[in-house]
Protein backbone atom coordinates (compact mmCIF):
# COMPACT_ATOMS: atom_id res chain seq x y z
CA UNK A 1 0.00 0.00 0.00
CA UNK A 2 2.93 2.38 0.56
CA UNK A 3 3.58 2.30 -3.19
CA UNK A 4 0.29 4.19 -3.62
CA UNK A 5 1.68 7.17 -1.63
CA UNK A 6 3.56 9.82 -3.61
CA UNK A 7 5.34 12.87 -2.19
CA UNK A 8 5.26 15.84 -4.58
CA UNK A 9 6.87 19.23 -4.12
CA UNK A 10 4.70 21.73 -5.96
CA UNK A 11 1.33 23.45 -6.25
CA UNK A 12 -1.62 21.28 -5.20
CA UNK A 13 -3.98 23.32 -7.39
CA UNK A 14 -2.21 22.13 -10.55
CA UNK A 15 -2.54 18.35 -10.06
CA UNK A 16 -5.28 16.35 -11.79
CA UNK A 17 -6.84 13.88 -9.33
CA UNK A 18 -10.36 12.93 -8.30
CA UNK A 19 -10.11 15.17 -5.23
CA UNK A 20 -7.77 17.65 -3.66
CA UNK A 21 -7.97 18.31 0.04
CA UNK A 22 -8.28 21.87 1.23
CA UNK A 23 -6.89 22.83 4.63
CA UNK A 24 -9.97 24.92 5.32
CA UNK A 25 -11.16 26.93 8.30
CA UNK A 26 -14.42 26.31 10.12
CA UNK A 27 -16.23 29.08 8.20
CA UNK A 28 -15.52 27.41 4.81
CA UNK A 29 -15.34 30.92 3.33
CA UNK A 30 -11.72 30.86 2.21
CA UNK A 31 -8.58 32.14 3.84
CA UNK A 32 -4.85 32.20 3.25
CA UNK A 33 -2.35 29.54 2.23
CA UNK A 34 -3.72 26.43 0.53
CA UNK A 35 -7.31 27.51 1.25
CA UNK A 36 -6.90 30.85 -0.53
CA UNK A 37 -5.06 29.27 -3.47
CA UNK A 38 -7.79 26.67 -3.99
CA UNK A 39 -10.54 29.29 -3.89
CA UNK A 40 -8.63 31.62 -6.25
CA UNK A 41 -7.75 28.92 -8.78
CA UNK A 42 -11.07 27.08 -8.59
CA UNK A 43 -13.23 30.16 -9.00
CA UNK A 44 -16.46 31.32 -7.34
CA UNK A 45 -18.36 28.03 -7.71
CA UNK A 46 -16.39 26.55 -4.79
CA UNK A 47 -17.29 29.45 -2.49
CA UNK A 48 -20.93 29.25 -3.60
CA UNK A 49 -21.06 25.55 -2.66
CA UNK A 50 -19.33 26.27 0.65
CA UNK A 51 -21.97 28.92 1.41
CA UNK A 52 -24.73 26.35 0.75
CA UNK A 53 -23.02 23.90 3.11
CA UNK A 54 -22.78 26.65 5.75
CA UNK A 55 -26.49 27.43 5.34
CA UNK A 56 -27.31 23.75 5.74
CA UNK A 57 -24.99 22.81 8.62
CA UNK A 58 -23.25 25.95 9.87
CA UNK A 59 -19.69 25.39 8.63
CA UNK A 60 -17.30 22.53 9.32
CA UNK A 61 -15.93 21.47 12.67
CA UNK A 62 -12.28 20.66 13.36
CA UNK A 63 -11.55 17.09 12.25
CA UNK A 64 -14.53 16.92 9.92
CA UNK A 65 -14.70 17.25 6.13
CA UNK A 66 -17.17 18.30 3.43
CA UNK A 67 -16.97 17.99 -0.35
CA UNK A 68 -17.63 20.40 -3.20
CA UNK A 69 -16.95 20.46 -6.91
CA UNK A 70 -13.54 21.83 -7.94
CA UNK A 71 -14.59 24.60 -10.28
CA UNK A 72 -11.76 25.41 -12.68
CA UNK A 73 -9.19 23.19 -10.92
CA UNK A 74 -7.89 20.10 -12.74
CA UNK A 75 -9.29 17.98 -9.88
CA UNK A 76 -12.93 16.87 -9.94
CA UNK A 77 -13.73 17.68 -6.30
CA UNK A 78 -12.41 19.58 -3.31
CA UNK A 79 -12.62 17.97 0.11
CA UNK A 80 -12.50 20.72 2.73
CA UNK A 81 -11.19 19.59 6.11
CA UNK A 82 -10.45 21.69 9.18
CA UNK A 83 -7.25 20.84 10.98
CA UNK A 84 -6.53 21.71 14.59
CA UNK A 85 -4.65 24.80 15.71
CA UNK A 86 -1.53 23.73 17.62
CA UNK A 87 -1.55 24.80 21.25
CA UNK A 88 0.85 22.45 23.02
CA UNK A 89 -0.14 18.95 21.90
CA UNK A 90 -2.10 18.40 25.11
CA UNK A 91 -5.47 19.55 23.80
CA UNK A 92 -6.26 16.67 21.46
CA UNK A 93 -4.46 18.15 18.46
CA UNK A 94 -2.90 14.84 17.26
CA UNK A 95 -6.24 12.99 17.45
CA UNK A 96 -8.03 15.83 15.66
CA UNK A 97 -5.45 15.86 12.85
CA UNK A 98 -5.77 12.08 12.54
CA UNK A 99 -9.55 12.55 12.32
CA UNK A 100 -9.11 14.92 9.36
CA UNK A 101 -7.59 12.08 7.33
CA UNK A 102 -10.31 9.64 8.44
CA UNK A 103 -13.01 12.13 7.45
CA UNK A 104 -11.43 12.73 4.04
CA UNK A 105 -11.11 9.01 3.31
CA UNK A 106 -14.75 8.50 4.35
CA UNK A 107 -15.80 11.02 1.69
CA UNK A 108 -13.51 9.42 -0.91
CA UNK A 109 -15.19 6.09 -0.20
CA UNK A 110 -18.71 7.53 -0.12
CA UNK A 111 -18.21 9.29 -3.47
CA UNK A 112 -16.33 6.44 -5.18
CA UNK A 113 -13.18 8.53 -5.71
CA UNK A 114 -9.85 6.76 -6.24
CA UNK A 115 -7.15 9.46 -6.27
CA UNK A 116 -6.48 12.33 -3.89
CA UNK A 117 -3.92 15.00 -3.11
CA UNK A 118 -3.40 16.17 0.48
CA UNK A 119 -1.65 19.36 1.56
CA UNK A 120 0.28 19.65 4.84
CA UNK A 121 -2.82 20.09 7.01
CA UNK A 122 -2.42 22.42 10.02
CA UNK A 123 1.31 23.12 9.52
CA UNK A 124 0.98 26.68 8.22
CA UNK A 125 -0.68 29.37 10.30
CA UNK A 126 -2.12 26.67 12.59
CA UNK A 127 1.52 25.88 13.59
CA UNK A 128 1.27 22.09 14.01
CA UNK A 129 4.88 20.83 14.22
CA UNK A 130 5.76 19.65 10.70
CA UNK A 131 7.50 16.42 11.69
CA UNK A 132 4.61 15.37 13.95
CA UNK A 133 2.01 16.28 11.32
CA UNK A 134 3.86 14.27 8.67
CA UNK A 135 4.08 11.21 10.93
CA UNK A 136 0.36 11.38 11.74
CA UNK A 137 -0.54 11.90 8.07
CA UNK A 138 1.54 9.06 6.66
CA UNK A 139 0.62 6.61 9.42
CA UNK A 140 -3.10 7.26 8.99
CA UNK A 141 -2.96 7.32 5.17
CA UNK A 142 -1.15 3.96 5.14
CA UNK A 143 -3.71 2.45 7.53
CA UNK A 144 -6.64 3.78 5.51
CA UNK A 145 -5.15 2.51 2.26
CA UNK A 146 -4.93 -0.95 3.83
CA UNK A 147 -8.70 -0.75 4.47
CA UNK A 148 -9.67 0.65 1.07
CA UNK A 149 -8.28 -1.12 -1.99
CA UNK A 150 -10.26 1.17 -4.32
CA UNK A 151 -7.91 4.10 -3.63
CA UNK A 152 -5.18 3.89 -6.26
CA UNK A 153 -3.13 7.02 -5.56
CA UNK A 154 -2.55 9.37 -2.63
CA UNK A 155 -0.36 12.40 -3.20
CA UNK A 156 1.04 14.45 -0.37
CA UNK A 157 1.75 17.76 -2.03
CA UNK A 158 4.20 20.01 -0.22
CA UNK A 159 4.59 23.58 -1.38
CA UNK A 160 7.96 23.90 0.37
CA UNK A 161 10.90 21.60 -0.34
CA UNK A 162 11.61 21.33 3.42
CA UNK A 163 8.21 19.74 4.00
CA UNK A 164 8.65 17.41 1.03
CA UNK A 165 11.99 16.26 2.48
CA UNK A 166 10.32 15.50 5.84
CA UNK A 167 7.63 13.39 4.15
CA UNK A 168 10.10 11.62 1.86
CA UNK A 169 12.33 10.64 4.79
CA UNK A 170 9.39 9.36 6.83
CA UNK A 171 7.92 7.42 3.91
CA UNK A 172 11.31 5.85 3.19
CA UNK A 173 11.63 4.83 6.86
CA UNK A 174 8.16 3.26 6.72
CA UNK A 175 9.17 1.31 3.61
CA UNK A 176 12.28 0.01 5.40
CA UNK A 177 10.23 -1.52 8.21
Amino acid sequence: MLDKIHIIQGDITQIAVDAIVNAANTSLLGGGGVDGAIHRQGGPVILEECRRIRARQGGCNVGEAVITTAGQLPAKHVIHTVGPRWQDGLHGEPALLDQCYRSCFALLDECGLTSVSFPNISTGIYRFPKQDAARIALTRIAALLAENAAITRVNVVCFEEQNADIYRALLEAMRQH
